[in-house]
């Protein structure tokens, strides 16, 4: 099926990194404590999570929800949208057009 997009890949995938790093627990996602997820470098860390971005873009091709730690992201096609969900609340949107 696949994610329809009009922006930039690139912007979508930064900004869907800087929502994943906002969640503040972000280190959960790659089974890290806080303690060892401080020790990355400030670009480590930045990669990591652009990574995960670029991973969660193509597996919500494959399937339109996905859960990553206590979060859980969705794939709104009739609206251009990746939605970020926390506790049944969306709490960050993704344009894609």
């Amino acid at each position: 099926m696949g994610v329809k997009f009009g922006r930039e890949y690139e912007d979508i995938i930064h900004d869907l990194s800087m929502a994943m790093a906002d969640l503040g627990n972000c280190h959960e996602f790659f089974e890290m404590s806080g303690d060892d997820w401080g020790q990355l470098e400030e670009e480590e860390r930045k990669d990591c999570i652009a990574t995960l971005a670029d991973d969660v873009f193509y597996g919500l091709g494959a399937e339109p929800t996905m859960s990553l730690g206590a979060c859980q992201f969705h794939y709104d096609r009739q609206n251009h949208l990746i939605k970020i969900f926390s506790e049944e609340k969306v709490i960050h949107m993704v344009r894609l057009v």
